[in-house]
């Protein structure tokens, strides 16, 4: 009878331990679609999921909460430097989740910053993501990058001077004179083996198409006051990380809550300064500097003219485009002054031809700057989503090395 009754149970208990083996999430590293990529979060002690920001408007009785700001924060458990990082990142179709997982699996950047005993806080800024968009009071939205545009700008898999893109006129792909960049050839860092690298077909790119979002031209100074709001909440000294298009507004955060950073790594914030150059463009880009609205400079000044800038007549090297300068005596950004900064770039990304000219601008309005070039310090190769790329750890264990040496 018993012997009967166990192998039923036997076979029983062996199709479900191989069931839960088969369903079972492997570590982080897998390929997506190949498993469920997981990873350890050990080191974190805690974590909040809040909003901060955001008022009424509409006609009375027909109000609706407009510009809220969802924010996560992660605590580590053993809290082993004081001053959290503030992640101001993307802005241009890529939301928190790129710095919380890589493409192909990987922990991202705040994984990295808290495993290593780093507060972290990341955000979905007001009309994106998590953040409420109101139609008809924020602006219109942009829909996610397309594959080719991705391709060509991210990962390496298309030129941006193709035959593609001029025979189709489309003006996304800007296929005119300048819009391939001479540092395009040395990139090597997309986090992905497959015979179709950096393509549309290669599962990691599809993966990282899924995650670009549409954005929405909601207000600067709406984004603006909801982290100023996160760094008054926060209540102490805070490390600001930057990237990419909503490097603009983290600037302007930083002049008006200055006794609140500690520290700017800025990789790749949205540059030049005065006028734009990003793959052949023209016309105004920065036209305070870093910032493209008001920001405190001394003397004092009310309009970004009375900064008098002047174009370099020489770049600073190969296969780099002339600055943009204060005529000088130049004016400081006053606010900014005693905050140290580490400026960053990819050795191939397409903001390496101007991407110095941010540090320039900076040290000459008195802000102490360090730029690296990041194939300088071992890590070479990297675009513009060097989060997003194979050597993204290297690149977080990078920042926080300047951070020891730099911040007490």
């Amino acid at each position: 009878m018993n012997a009967r009754i166990s192998a039923p149970l036997l076979i029983l208990a062996g199709v479900l331990v191989s069931t839960w083996f088969a369903l079972k999430p492997r570590a982080a590293g897998s390929a997506p679609g190949a498993s469920i990529p997981t990873f350890s979060t050990a080191e974190i002690g805690r974590q909040g999921h809040f909003y901060v920001g955001g008022h009424y408007v509409g006609e009375p009785g027909n109000e609706t909460m407009h510009g809220a700001m969802y924010v996560e924060v992660w605590v580590p458990r053993n809290i082993r430097h004081p001053y959290p990082i503030v992640f101001i990142t993307g802005g241009g179709g890529q939301g928190a989740y790129a710095l919380i997982q890589t493409p192909d699996g990987r922990p991202g950047w705040a994984y990295d910053f808290v495993n290593q005993g780093y507060t972290v806080y990341v955000m979905d800024y007001p009309g994106n993501g998590r953040s409420a968009y109101v139609p008809g009071v924020d602006g219109m939205i942009t829909p996610p990058r397309s594959g080719p545009l991705m391709e060509e700008v991210w990962t390496g898999g298309r030129s941006p001077a193709s035959d593609w893109a001029k025979q189709l006129h489309i003006k996304e792909h800007r296929a005119q004179e300048g819009a391939e960049w001479p540092q395009l050839k040395k990139y090597t860092q997309w986090p992905s083996d497959a015979p179709n690298k950096g393509k549309m077909g290669d599962p990691v790119f599809d993966y990282f198409a899924k995650t670009e979002m549409q954005t929405a031209a909601v207000p600067e100074k709406v984004t603006e006051e909801a982290i100023e709001q996160l760094l008054d909440m926060i209540g102490q000294p805070v490390i600001l990380v930057f990237h990419s298009g909503i490097a603009s507004t983290g600037w302007l955060v930083a002049d008006n809550r200055h006794q609140l950073v500690k520290a700017i790594i800025a990789a790749e914030p949205v540059a030049p300064p005065i006028e734009n150059a990003e793959r052949g463009s023209s016309g105004p880009g920065r036209i305070w500097g870093v910032t493209n609205t008001f920001i405190h400079y001394d003397p004092p000044i009310k309009e970004a003219s009375e900064l008098q800038p002047v174009r370099e007549e020489k770049a600073d090297g190969p296969d780099l485009i002339p600055c943009w300068v204060q005529k000088e005596p130049a004016h400081k950004l006053v606010n900014l002054e005693a905050i140290p900064v580490l400026n960053v770039a990819g050795e191939a990304s397409y903001h390496r031809p101007y991407a110095h000219c941010v540090a320039k601008w900076l040290n000459q309005s008195g802000v102490k700057t360090t730029f690296v070039g990041l194939e300088s310090v071992g890590l070479p190769g990297n675009g513009h989503q060097m989060m997003s790329e194979k050597n993204s750890a290297g690149i977080s264990k990078f920042f926080m090395s300047w951070l020891d040496k730099n911040v007490h």
